[in-house]
């Protein structure tokens, strides 16, 4: 009798949301122009949010509750990834897993603003939850500014930019 019931019911459901940043604040768009010869909307900042908390890279794995409090300031932009039935404890098993794989992957010395930052994170986030990625025009900006000659002097310049983002 109680079966019924139990078959209608249905497996909770999380509303899982990326917040996007500009860490320019507004400079990537007007002086890439000048400098890399491409237009740039903005320096994407990238964050996962999920039961309520905020899930970004900044000298490693963090979180912040509520979401969009975070030294980088108000999101530009929140997209929408759909739902996920994953329960905070595994997800939470997911991101120990990730403190501790590939030698220290999200760890802040091996952050590289190029190769290995906040955006590559929240892609590998949003596959475990949603079976998603992150949309190339944040994921590939890395790529498509060092694709520029100047972008390859600025790599120089900065180095791989270990643990300041």
């Amino acid at each position: 009798m109680g079966t019924d019931n139990l078959s209608e019911q249905e497996e909770p459901s999380y509303d899982v949301k990326v917040y996007v940043y500009d860490l320019s604040h507004g400079m990537a768009a007007a002086y890439a122009p000048m400098i890399l010869g491409i237009n740039l909307d903005a320096i994407y900042h990238t964050s996962v949010v999920i039961y309520n908390k905020e899930h970004y890279i900044d000298q490693g794995i963090r979180v912040n509750t509520p979401p969009g409090f975070t030294k980088y300031g108000t999101p530009i932009e929140v997209i929408d990834m759909g739902k996920t039935y994953i329960d905070e404890e595994i997800f939470q098993e997911f991101l120990d897993e990730l403190r501790h794989h590939e030698k220290g992957k999200y760890h802040a010395i091996n952050y590289d603003l190029f190769d290995n930052n906040c955006n590559h994170f929240t892609d590998v986030v949003l596959d475990f939850l949603v079976g998603k990625n992150l949309e190339d025009r944040i994921l590939k900006l890395p790529q498509q500014v060092l694709n520029t000659p100047n972008g390859q002097m600025l790599r120089q310049l900065i180095g791989n930019g270990g643990g300041y983002v």
